[in-house]
């Protein structure tokens, strides 16, 4: 798949965490459950649909902070999982809620596979020779 390139890198520095937290079961307990950590899945939330991408719409984010089309179509597919667990269980529902939620095995799985890809492409572009694309 051709890499676009990321026009902001630095947004790229917050978004692949974020995917990486979706895709950890166990950093979710032990972080966002515990009050003296500052991530909660509302700080994930909105690194990738509000600041840092559109989890909802990521086809805008290709070449600036998305990679290739692989990674917005399962950018896309996070975004429709996180929705389907969102109406579960409601907006503002507590963390513990979200993730004990029947659906969320299906946010993880498909965060695994995006965040397998990010960095997968992020290693691939660093091994580039400098000037030979993005």
């Amino acid at each position: 798949m051709a890499d676009h390139g990321i026009e902001f890198p630095v947004f790229r520095l917050h978004l692949v965490p974020a995917v990486l937290a979706l895709a950890t079961p166990s950093w979710q307990r032990e972080v966002w459950l515990c009050r003296e950590e500052f991530e909660t899945l509302t700080y994930v939330v909105t690194v990738l649909f509000d600041d840092f991408c559109d989890a909802a719409d990521p086809a805008p984010w290709l070449g600036r902070s998305l990679r290739t089309e692989e990674e917005v179509t399962l950018m896309r597919q996070l975004g429709e999982a996180y929705g389907v667990v969102e109406s579960a269980v409601g907006r503002d529902a507590p963390d513990e809620d979200y993730i004990q939620a029947p659906a969320w095995e299906s946010v993880v799985v498909i965060a695994a596979r995006l965040a397998q890809v990010m960095v997968t492409n992020d290693l691939k572009a660093a091994a580039r020779p400098s000037g030979s694309g993005a």
